[in-house]
């Protein structure tokens, strides 16, 4: 399991350096008197991490069934086949009609779904600066309409994206960058959790620092480079991993296929395309240069073409990386 997982905070007592926003959040939970929310802020400071927690202190047993998240980067980035192929959409779907009256037709729907034991529900959209200016002003009206039984809470790291009329109507909570000292107090304390577990190599206080200069006051990279330094050893190129997230991740996947669990690579690359957005084709372009730097084989980059290969003509992406993972511990194991 990726420790960003494993280690997701599940309660706002739990999130790490946002003092300012657990307290309001905290606060709301307790009243039961929530706004619309803005919620801004930089990859890894704890966004998503915030809204769960806030909706398990607001809702409890009845948290999941209260709250509607949207991810509206994928939305919009894949088109109306994103609506037709998830099951959450499907049977919402108009297939004769535009992906913005879909959006705005599926947004109604879900905004009309009754709470379950509580006044309001919770509608979360994801990346909401992925929503072009018509999806967001289509959004206000619902807002204004569906005000009385939803609370509308958009999460985005860039918050000049959002149309004035609907950040106006939201309270704007901001999630500053994880503190140095911080981040390396709460690494040190996973560093020593994990350090018990076989196959674990020792990750030094000065590579510990590192990892905190390298993730920049993001706390979901740092663990991401303290899991890749210590699965994988000393030895891990920590510049080279930090270039990206995604090729955090790649790294991640790899290391799990020379571990001898593909299991966990298969999760790690399936994140890379559920989480940062990615194609299949982009997934393959962040392991080129992981499996090349750290295993370089020829028979690797025959896999690696072969899987191309297949995603070019259109074959399902999530098999065909699966198919890959397999094909790369067959080459190492």
């Amino acid at each position: 399991m990726l420790w960003t997982e494993q280690y997701r905070p599940s309660a706002l007592a739990e999130i790490v350096g946002q003092d300012r926003v657990v307290d309001h959040l905290a606060s709301f939970a307790r009243t039961k008197s929530v706004p619309h929310l803005l919620l801004t802020g930089r990859h890894g400071t704890g966004k998503t991490s915030a809204i769960g927690a806030f909706a398990r202190a607001l809702y409890g047993d009845a948290a999941e069934e209260n709250t509607s998240v949207f991810m509206t980067a994928d939305l919009f980035s894949s088109g109306k086949s994103y609506l037709e192929n998830d099951e959450r959409y499907a049977h919402l779907f108009r297939k004769g009609e535009s992906l913005l009256t879909n959006f705005k037709h599926i947004i109604r729907e879900y905004a009309a779904i009754r709470p379950l034991d509580a006044p309001f529900k919770l509608m979360v959209f994801e990346d909401a600066h992925a929503m072009p200016r018509e999806a967001q002003q289509a959004l206000r009206r619902i807002m204004e309409r569906t005000s009385d039984t939803c609370r509308f809470v958009l999460s985005t790291t860039n918050q000049s994206a959002i149309l004035p009329a609907v950040a106006s109507r939201c309270l704007p909570l901001f999630f500053s960058p994880i503190d140095d000292d911080l981040m390396l107090r709460h690494l040190a304390a996973i560093r020593k959790k994990e350090s018990v577990h076989e196959g674990m190599h020792p990750c030094d206080d000065e590579r510990l620092e590192l990892i905190v200069q390298a993730s920049a006051g993001d706390l979901r990279r740092g663990l991401l480079l303290l899991q890749l330094v210590m699965q994988s050893g000393k030895d891990t190129d920590l510049a080279m991993a930090a270039q990206s997230e995604p090729a955090t991740v790649a790294a991640a996947a790899f290391a799990a296929i020379r571990r001898g669990d593909p299991r966990m690579a298969t999760k790690a690359i399936e994140s890379l395309m559920i989480d940062s957005g990615l194609s299949g084709r982009e997934v393959l372009a962040e392991i080129r240069p992981v499996i090349k730097r750290e295993y370089n084989d020829p028979a690797l980059v025959l896999a690696l073409a072969a899987a191309d290969t297949r995603l070019l003509h259109g074959n399902n992406e999530f098999i065909q990386l699966g198919c890959l993972v397999g094909e790369l511990y067959d080459v190492i194991a």
